[in-house]
């Protein structure tokens, strides 16, 4: 007979996708998002803390005590796949040394057209709304592990937000991956609109994001 899941480690891991997706939370905040109580919140904080998952940073506030604020810990990383991190890694390695930088290049551009004639079959047309580009973007790069979201912000732009990277590991090995992504952006949302990555993994961010904006007519 299968064997069922603890439902405690169930309610972890939701713990530990809300500091994934949403950055450093209170107990509060948890017990709010989860809707359960603040005291079940701290017993599963505890238990990850002693897994060594979570930590928090306590906060001076104007009024009352202070709050602690909890976030993931380097080691969380492990909870969220980076796919075939090592071998790809390797294989990156391996490449770099046998064709050098140029071939590895070559590579990372046919990747990049692979993706962008794929992208371009499945998003919208440059004639359709905008937020309809950005909606189906977001969902592309949900299927491929990104933990994609966006939003509309209120001075009619959007924030396109990639809480998770399967790739950070050949990411940080080759930057090219991370360069082409951006004008694979650029250039599969259309010609009217400008994209701008505003927080990025690579340089200390918890996350990318990315700023998209309808170009001036």
């Amino acid at each position: 007979m299968p064997v069922e899941e603890d439902p405690r480690s169930r309610a972890r891991d939701r713990v530990l996708l809300q500091l994934k997706t949403r950055g450093t939370l209170t107990a509060a905040q948890l017990a709010d998002r989860l809707e359960i109580t603040p005291m079940a919140v701290r017993q599963h904080l505890a238990a990850l803390q002693s897994e060594g998952l979570v930590d928090f940073e306590t906060t001076a506030q104007r009024v009352g005590r202070p709050a602690r604020l909890w976030s993931l810990t380097g080691r969380a990383a492990d909870r969220f796949p980076d796919t075939h991190a090592d071998l790809t890694v390797e294989l990156l390695s391996a490449m770099r040394e046998v064709f050098g930088e140029e071939g590895l290049d070559r590579l990372i551009e046919s990747r990049s057209r692979r993706q962008r004639e794929s992208y371009r079959q499945r998003l919208p047309d440059s004639d359709r709304p905008l937020s309809e580009r950005v909606a189906a973007l977001s969902a592309l790069r949900r299927e491929e592990g990104y933990m994609a979201e966006w939003q509309e912000e209120a001075d009619g732009g959007f924030l396109l937000v990639e809480n998770h990277c399967p790739i950070c590991a050949a990411a940080a090995l080759c930057q090219g991956f991370c360069r082409d992504e951006l004008e694979l952006f650029r250039d599969v949302l259309g010609a009217d609109t400008r994209v701008e990555r505003c927080e990025h993994l690579l340089e200390g961010a918890r996350r990318c994001a990315y700023r998209v904006t309808p170009r001036a007519r």
